[in-house]
C-alpha cells in the first residue's frame, strides 16, 4: 500500500503534468526566505537556518564583510525573505491554476473552489430530506443544494404521461421523469450537460418512436438496461453522470398505478387521468397497496433533521409517497422537523377553491395521524395579469387560511414565497431560506 502511494505520488514528475516547473519555482523562493531570515537573524544559530548560515560564513570570511552582523545585511535579509515570500506564492497560485484547468479545461480557480467548497462546507450541512414530485420538488431542490449537500429526494413513481408513460409501458421501467427533473436540480454539472438532460425530440424528421421524449428519460432506461433492470442503481449510474449534491431515490421499487375516488363515486386509474378529471378528486389509493420503501429511504428519514413534504400536486405528487407503507409511520417516528410546503395556485379539476387548510385536510384524510408539525403558505400576490391569465385556465391563488391551520393544530410559516415571472410559482432561494430557518 505504501509502495503505491509513493508511485502515485512519483506521478506528479512525470513529463507533460506542468507542476514541476511551479514546485520547483516554490522551492527556489522558499531558499531565498531562509536566506533572507538568517541575515535577519545575524548568522546566530538555529538548526533549521544552520545551512544558510554557513553560507553566510563562507560568503564573510572570503570577501571579508561582518554579513552576520552590519545594517545592510539586515536590510538585504528583509528584502531577500520579501522577494523569496512572493517567489512562493506565485508558484503556489501557479501550481494551484494548472491543477484547476486540468480538471476543468474550460473554466478557471473558481471550479476548483466551488468543488472544495461542496465536498467540504455543503457536506457538513443539515440533512435534509424532500418528499414529492413534479416541477415544484426540483424547484426546490435548486434553492437547497445552496446550503447542504446532505439532501434525499423522495420521488414518486406514478407518473404514467407522456416520455415516462411510453418508456414505463414498452420497457417495464419505473417512469422516470420526475427522478430526471430531481438530477437536473440537484446537478453541478455544465449548463450543456443539464440541457441535454433536458432535450426532448420534437424536430422535424423526428419518428414517433423518439418524439416528445427527454433524452435524460431515454439515459435513465439505458442505464437500466446495462444494470440488469436494477432501476436504484440506473439513478444511482445517472446521477454520477451530473455529479449531483445529495442523491435521489424513487419512494419505491414496485410498479404502482394510482387510482382516484371522485366525489361522485366514479373511479378514475392512472395519474393523468385523475388530473383531467372533471369532478373533485376525494380519494387516491394505490395499486397494488402493498409497495415497499427503499431501505435507503427508511433510514434517510430516520437520520434527517427537517423532513420537508411538496411542494407539487396534492394528490399525484404528495399524496402517492405517503401510500407507501412504513414511510407514513417513519415520518412519524422521526425526530425531526417536518413542514408541508403547500402550493401557490390551485390546479383545476383536482383542487379548485382549495384554501392551504384544505391541502392539509386532503393530506390528513389518507394517513392516520398528521406526519408534519408546520405548514409554509405563501401570503404574497402575483400581478393581476398572471391572476387573469391563471384565471383563465381554472387557476386561482391558494388563500393562507392560518386561524384554521392553527386550529388544526399546524403551525403555519407566511411570507412572500413566490416567484413571479410569466408563470406563478415558488422562488427556490427564498423557498430554501426559510426552510433553513427552521434548523435555527
Amino acid at each position: 500500500m505504501k509502495k503505491r502511494g509513493t508511485l502515485n505520488s512519483a506521478k506528479w514528475l512525470l513529463p507533460g503534468m506542468r507542476v514541476k516547473r511551479w514546485l520547483a519555482l516554490g522551492i527556489i523562493g522558499a531558499c531565498i526566505a531562509m536566506l533572507g531570515i538568517a541575515l535577519v537573524n545575524h548568522g546566530r544559530p538555529m538548526d533549521a537556518l544552520s545551512p544558510w548560515n554557513h553560507l553566510i560564513q563562507m560568503a564573510s570570511d572570503r570577501w571579508n564583510v561582518a554579513l552576520s552582523k552590519s545594517d545592510a545585511a539586515f536590510g538585504a535579509g528583509l528584502a531577500l525573505l520579501a522577494c523569496g515570500v512572493g517567489v512562493f506564492i506565485y508558484a503556489f497560485s501557479q501550481l494551484t491554476h494548472s491543477i484547476a484547468t486540468s480538471l476543468n479545461p474550460a473554466g478557471t480557480n473558481a471550479a476548483l473552489v466551488d468543488v472544495v467548497y461542496r465536498n467540504r462546507y455543503l457536506a457538513q450541512g443539515p440533512r435534509v430530506v424532500v418528499l414529492g414530485g413534479g416541477t415544484g420538488l426540483s424547484t426546490m431542490l435548486r434553492g437547497l443544494k445552496q446550503h447542504t449537500s446532505n439532501i434525499t429526494a423522495v420521488v414518486t413513481v406514478t407518473d404514467d404521461g407522456g416520455s415516462s408513460g411510453k418508456l414505463q409501458k414498452q420497457l417495464n421501467i419505473l417512469p422516470p421523469g420526475d427522478i430526471r427533473n430531481c438530477l437536473v436540480a440537484l446537478a453541478d454539472a455544465e449548463a450543456t450537460m443539464t440541457d441535454l438532460f433536458q432535450y426532448r425530440f420534437r424536430g422535424n424528421g423526428t419518428g414517433e418512436g423518439l418524439r416528445d421524449h427527454a433524452f435524460g428519460n431515454l439515459l435513465i432506461a439505458a442505464m437500466s438496461e446495462i444494470s440488469e433492470g436494477d432501476f436504484e442503481r440506473a439513478v444511482r449510474e445517472t446521477s454520477r453522470v451530473l455529479n449531483i449534491r445529495g442523491r435521489v431515490l424513487p419512494s419505491t421499487l414496485k410498479h404502482v398505478v394510482l387510482k382516484g375516488e371522485l366525489v361522485d363515486g366514479t373511479i378514475v386509474e392512472g395519474e393523468t387521468a385523475i388530473a383531467s378529471a372533471p369532478e373533485r378528486v376525494k380519494r387516491i389509493t394505490l395499486s397494488p397497496d402493498d409497495a415497499q420503501p427503499l431501505s435507503d429511504v427508511l433510514e434517510a428519514i430516520e437520520l434527517a433533521d427537517i423532513i420537508v413534504i411538496g411542494p407539487g400536486s396534492v394528490f399525484t405528487s404528495v399524496i402517492p409517497n405517503l401510500l407507501v407503507q412504513g414511510i407514513a409511520p417513519a415520518l412519524r417516528r422521526s425526530p425531526a422537523k417536518k413542514v408541508y410546503i403547500c402550493n401557490v395556485m390551485t390546479q383545476a379539476g383536482e383542487t379548485d377553491n382549495f384554501t392551504a387548510s384544505d391541502h392539509v385536510k386532503a393530506i390528513d384524510a389518507h394517513v392516520p395521524r398528521p406526519v408534519f408539525d408546520y405548514v409554509l403558505v405563501n401570503t404574497a400576490t402575483p400581478t393581476l395579469e398572471l391572476l387573469d391569465k391563471y384565471r383563465k385556465s381554472g387557476a386561482t391563488l391558494v388563500q393562507a387560511d392560518t386561524d384554521r391551520l392553527r386550529k388544526m393544530g399546524y403551525r403555519p410559516i407566511t411570507g412572500n414565497y413566490i416567484s413571479q415571472t410569466d408563470v406563478v410559482r415558488h422562488d427556490s432561494g427564498l423557498l430554501a431560506e426559510a426552510i433553513m430557518r427552521l434548523l435555527i
